[in-house]
Order: C-alpha cells, then sequence, then structure tokens
C-alpha cells in the first residue's frame, strides 16, 4: 500500500525553490538598474537596435501558454484526462515557439556584430557592450529556464497519459504550473527592461 505523500512538504518546497530562482532574477535586475543609471542614454540605443515585435510576440506566446497550463490543472481535477493532455501540448508548444523566435532573434543580432565584446560594441560606448552583456546573460538564463519547464511539463504530460497524475494526485503537474507561471512572470520583466527601455 503505497504512503501517503505530505502534499503541504512538497508546496512548501516548491515555493522555497521558487522564492531562490526571485532572487536570483531579482539580483540580475538590480545589476541592470544600476548600469542602466550609469549609462542611460546606451541602454536606450540598445533597447532601439532590440526587435520590439519578436519580444511582444514572445510575451504573448509566454502568457497564452501560462494559460493553458492554468487550464490543463484544471481539466485533470475534473477527471478530464484528454482535455489535461492537450493543454499540455499546446503550453510546450508555445516553449518551443517562443526558443525558435529567441534563436532567429539572438542569431540577426549575432550578424550584426551585436554581442558582448564584438568589434562594433568594444569601438562604441562602453555602456552599449555591458547593455548587451546583461541582455544575453538575462535572456540566455531565461532561456535555460523555459527549457527546464518545459522538460517539467513533458514530465508531467507522461505521468497524465500514464494515470500517474490524476484528479488525485496532481502535486507534480502543479508544481511544473507553479515553476512556468514563474518563468512568464520573469519575461514580464524582461521585455519592458530591454525592449522598451526609454
Amino acid at each position: 500500500m503505497d504512503k501517503p505523500v505530505d502534499k503541504t512538504g512538497i508546496k512548501i518546497g516548491m515555493w522555497i525553490f521558487l522564492y531562490s530562482e526571485i532572487i536570483l532574477f531579482g539580483g540580475l535586475f538590480v545589476l541592470y538598474a544600476v548600469y542602466f543609471h550609469m549609462h542611460p542614454e546606451s541602454f536606450v540605443e540598445g533597447g532601439l537596435k532590440l526587435d520590439r515585435i519578436f519580444g511582444a510576440i514572445n510575451t504573448l506566446v509566454l502568457l497564452v501558454s501560462s494559460f493553458t497550463v492554468a487550464a490543463s490543472i484544471t481539466a485533470i481535477q475534473r477527471s478530464k484526462k484528454m482535455h489535461a493532455i492537450w493543454f499540455l501540448l499546446f503550453s510546450i508548444g508555445c516553449g518551443c515557439v517562443f526558443l525558435i523566435i529567441k534563436y532567429f532573434e539572438w542569431g540577426a543580432k549575432f550578424a550584426k556584430d551585436l554581442y558582448p565584446n564584438s568589434d562594433t560594441l568594444l569601438d562604441g560606448e562602453p555602456g552599449l557592450n555591458v547593455f548587451f552583456g546583461l541582455y544575453y546573460t538575462i535572456t540566455g538564463l531565461h532561456g535555460l529556464h523555459v527549457i527546464i519547464g518545459m522538460v517539467l511539463l513533458l514530465i508531467s504530460l507522461i505521468l497524465v497519459i500514464k494515470n500517474k497524475v490524476t484528479a488525485e494526485r496532481y502535486a507534480m503537474l502543479e508544481n511544473s504550473g507553479l515553476y512556468w507561471h514563474l518563468v512568464d512572470l520573469i519575461w514580464i520583466f524582461v521585455f519592458p527592461l530591454f525592449y522598451l527601455v526609454l
């Protein structure tokens, strides 16, 4: 007979982990604020070199995926397994779209010689090099978190298919959803800081 799972302990553990992630990105955002104060004109110039359409599309993609992840949890709680499966597949697909857009965006910047310590940036204002250093660090770290989130959602999907995640036992899916919401929330801060900087 299976031992009862301590759901409270699992949730507290997940919230502590999420708090550590918030501290990590919070520290990077503070660093951004310090350098923005030192090089405001360069940061504005750097922001103008980013593609706002790509950034806006990625924001929309993550917001929609956050909704479908929440919908998958509601579906499993109501014992609607197939709905949960489709919502999770859609959410994972959104993660793929986000990463593909980011790949093309980064590729376009590299083609224009806009990456840390490139000849173009070393010959320009120091603040511009700092801006792109922070841009690649923060968006790259966020992209890594998107990949981790997709893996968690994929594991949850497999568990749903195998009836390991059900209306009575859905902590894994719920925690994966919490992580995905955090990933989305972080992007909500990243988008205006880099793409809409004024």
